[in-house]
């Protein structure tokens, strides 16, 4: 690889993020506010319990730095938990009616890229004091959760604390630590918590399939910047780790809990999505059929994809089709009236935002707004007001990082491809697009148009493409039926 041609990766990369009004540098007053409220000090005081006495951990991918959550599950001698669950109290840091805080709703969410990422906060927070780094003193929003021994949600409470995390994991380590035939991490205080994650999250993932809640599995196609190799960017699919599916379970009981709690007071924020169309399940049933995938009489849809086989040849295509099934996510904003579906219907359940305030702005509300009802009082007018403009400001910013996504993905593509115009590949047709077709090539891992010409080819057909033009700097490859 060239320098010029890595540059090219990034000027395209660049190129989308003006595009698409994605906000880069901070201004200067911005940062100026930023450094003053990372030199702040939390105690234990004000209302702020002292909880550092927690073993907690956080759970990331490697090298991670913006750290929201640190957990610790205990299971007690009757089978039950005890879930403790902090997460970065960006309110502590960030004043209402501030640049910080004005320039952070200008921006909705930390958007990543293969090159770099451009966070909600400056760095100086963001990746610093507001990170719930290990072995440093932060203030944050602390769950403590109590279930039962099939890990069914008994009780809730939410407030203000002062924590100090022991260490920062890898999902990769964690379930070297379970699963594997060493305990790795043997003799820390926190170990234990480990194991009772895994029988945790495994019975919350019963529990989500009883009440009928369906998560794809899809293998997510990303985009990831090779420093050892010559390649320098790539296209992978990923697959997530048993501990990443625990770890979720932990999110979404939060969550869960959360749009509870609202509910209970009838003010807050929750995130919700319809129920999926008849006709679109219907649909998706013939494509499952057509892909050979049986679909049992009196079976639904989210128990069809529980038990879709991942090592079929074909599951790309099926869950490509699948996802077209949901409908888009929302989020709700509500005084009083509750809103006339609070469901999430892809989770089965009310659910809110609220794990991630380092990343995304209305986090950092809904936990605000947590503490408050936990502790019997009730928002001012001026926050309700604040809770009200969050889903468009939300939208908006989940529409820009949805784009650049795709385009960052379309540009790692074509710089792959920019070699190789003229030559063959093995594809497999995922549906129709437009009149022409959409394909996933196998190797490499692109997913892309093909015009068809004469040939209308039906999903989960396998076919050759040739790949007749590339521009790496518009991330636009073009393909045809060989």
């Amino acid at each position: 690889m060239t320098s010029s041609t890595h540059e090219a990766v990034e000027r395209a990369l660049d190129a989308a993020r003006t595009e698409l009004g994605i906000r880069c540098a901070f201004p200067a007053e911005v940062l100026a506010e930023a450094e003053q409220a990372a030199k702040r000090v939390a105690t234990a005081a004000g209302g702020r319990q002292d909880r550092r006495d927690l073993p907690l951990v956080t759970i990331d991918p490697p090298g991670s730095r913006d750290l929201d959550q640190a957990l610790y599950i205990r299971q007690e001698d009757d089978g039950g938990f005890q879930l403790f669950y902090a997460i970065a109290d960006v309110g502590f840091f960030v004043d209402r009616g501030g640049a910080l805080e004005a320039e952070a709703w200008q921006r909705g969410l930390t958007v990543y890229g293969p090159d770099r990422k451009e966070p909600l906060y400056p760095p100086v927070l963001s990746q610093g004091a507001g990170s719930l780094l290990p072995d440093q003193d932060r203030p944050a929003i602390l769950f403590e959760f109590g279930l039962d021994a099939a890990a069914e949600l008994r009780s809730t409470s939410v407030r203000r604390a002062l924590v100090r995390s022991r260490a920062q994991l890898t999902y990769a380590q964690v379930v070297e630590h379970v699963c594997g035939g060493e305990r790795r991490f043997a003799g820390e205080e926190w170990a234990d918590g480990l194991a009772a994650m895994r029988r945790f999250g495994e019975l919350r993932e019963r529990i989500e399939a009883a009440r009928g809640g369906v998560s794809i599995p899809l293998v997510s196609q990303h985009v990831t910047q090779l420093t050892t190799r010559r390649l320098g960017y790539a296209v992978e699919f990923e697959t997530p780790q048993p501990s990443e599916e625990w770890n979720e379970q932990v999110s979404l009981l939060t969550g869960h809990a959360a749009a509870k709690v609202m509910i209970e007071a009838r003010v807050g924020l929750l995130r919700v999505m319809g129920a999926p169309d008849p006709d679109a399940v219907e649909s998706f049933r013939r494509a499952a059929g057509r892909l050979g995938f049986p679909w049992p009489e009196g079976t639904s849809y989210a128990e069809f994809i529980r038990g879709a086989d991942i090592s079929h040849p074909l599951i790309t295509p099926l869950l490509w089709q699948a996802r077209r099934v949901k409908r888009g996510a929302d989020y709700v904003a509500f005084d009083g009236e509750l809103p006339a579906d609070p469901l999430h219907h892809a989770l089965a359940m009310p659910y809110a935002h609220a794990t991630a305030p380092l990343r995304r702005l209305c986090d950092r509300y809904v936990l605000d707004l947590l503490v408050q009802l936990c502790a019997g009082e009730r928002p001012s007018a001026e926050e309700v007001k604040t809770l009200k403009r969050l889903p468009r400001t939300m939208d908006e910013a989940e529409r820009r990082e949805s784009r650049f996504e795709r385009r960052a993905i379309d540009v790692a593509e074509a710089w792959m491809l920019r070699d190789r115009v003229g030559q063959r590949f093995d594809a497999t047709v995922l549906g129709k697009r437009d009149g022409d077709v959409e394909v996933q090539i196998e190797d490499p891992p692109v997913r892309s148009v093909a015009r068809t010409g004469d040939r209308k080819p039906a999903a989960g057909e396998a076919v050759r493409v040739t790949l007749d033009r590339v521009s790496v700097d518009e991330g636009r490859v073009h393909f045809s039926l060989a």
